[in-house]
């Protein structure tokens, strides 16, 4: 009944957030960026020039092999929901080749809802709380609607993607 409760509140959110004027808020960061709060699609993230990272962060890498195939094999029914933040180094180094993941698995890029958070990891309609978000990134992998597992910021073996194999392995 739980997580029927946290999916319901997910999904509100996210229909909330989105029939908003703006997916995100942009907020003033003290290092003198940018921080953006809510929805955030892949465009934004490679056309805004505050966030040369994303580019950078892409180049050279090679994706864990579980993770490549279980994306593969599972792309009808899963959903990636990252909660991320603009302003965190571990998002700009794990977010781009999250993509990069996505890319060489052909998984679609729509099957992957990215929340920026702020700060003290509060995103807009509540997400980060409903869902027990405390570190960033926070990856939640979600097939058929129901959470399977989640990589929090570099996991358990230290590589996210390793980690991530290890989910969608794990699944029947």
């Amino acid at each position: 009944m739980k997580k029927i409760n946290t999916l319901l509140i997910l999904i509100v959110g996210l229909v909330l957030t989105a029939n908003a004027q703006s997916q995100y808020q942009i907020l003033p960061d003290k290092s003198g960026g940018k921080t953006l709060k809510g929805i955030l699609s892949r465009e934004i993230l490679t056309s805004d020039t505050s966030f040369t990272w994303f580019a950078e962060n892409q180049k050279g890498y090679s994706p864990n092999k579980d993770a490549l195939e279980g994306l593969k094999k599972y792309a009808d029914s899963l959903q990636l929901l990252v909660f991320m933040g603009t302003w965190c180094e571990d998002s700009h180094f794990i977010v781009p080749k999250l993509y990069s993941l996505a890319d060489a698995a052909g998984f679609s890029s729509s099957n992957i809802t990215v929340i920026g958070v702020d700060r003290e990891k509060k995103t807009l309609s509540h997400l980060s709380e409903a869902l027990n978000v405390t570190k960033v990134p926070t990856i939640i992998v979600l097939r058929n609607g129901k959470e399977e597992g989640r990589v929090v910021e570099f996991g358990k073996f230290g590589l996210f993607d390793l980690d991530l194999g290890a989910i969608l392995k794990g699944l029947q």
